[in-house]
């Protein structure tokens, strides 16, 4: 379909030679925008539903009261597939230190939310193979368990705020959001 589309705009509307230099490069430019704006689109729409559906709150429940070792991979597992921006890093880091989940185990959640990013896994397996795609995943899992661990042996609770540790996200007093699928969609 891409290809297609390339052969069109290259050889058909701008009647370029085939033959030349111009005409399949400028198809493999038509071929590969395209293929690569699809991509996108449907990644960044699967993302933001999928966003929609794990709440921050959810990913606490799920990593605490582990062990430091099982909350960790968990927390790196977590981040890696969940869509958190950065924008979320703060009340995640603040809901997780609600919890009494260890510092560590959130830096790992905190390193890997942003740092593997779906988007570029696509994109990666679809320009570069799933080889080079699978190594940014496994370097970025690497990364944000090892700098949990570095960042727990800091010890970095004596860093933090007292106010940070008085906080109480769920008081907050925010509207309940809407459950069904058709609303979250929206």
């Amino acid at each position: 379909m891409f290809a297609r589309l390339g052969d069109l705009v290259a050889y058909d509307l701008l009647r370029l030679d085939p033959a030349g230099h111009l005409g399949p490069a400028l198809q493999f430019f038509v071929m590969d925008v395209a293929k690569i704006f699809a991509l996108l689109v449907v990644v960044i729409y699967v993302m933001g539903l999928l966003r929609a559906l794990l709440s921050p709150e959810r990913v606490r429940a799920i990593v605490r009261g582990r062990p430091d070792w099982q909350a960790r991979g968990i927390a790196v597992g977590l981040g890696a597939l969940t869509p958190f921006c950065s924008c979320s890093s703060v009340p995640l880091f603040i809901g997780f230190v609600e919890a009494g989940i260890p510092l560590g185990v959130t830096f790992s959640f905190l390193i890997a939310s942003p740092m593997i990013n779906e988007v570029a896994v696509v994109v990666l397996v679809g320009l570069l193979g799933w080889r080079l795609a699978a190594l940014y995943v496994l370097a970025g899992l690497t990364v944000a368990w090892v700098g949990g661990i570095v960042m727990q042996r800091f010890r970095p609770e004596r860093w933090v705020e007292e106010y940070v540790w008085a906080i109480r996200v769920g008081s907050a007093g925010t509207p309940a959001p809407a459950r069904s699928l058709a609303a979250r969609h929206r």
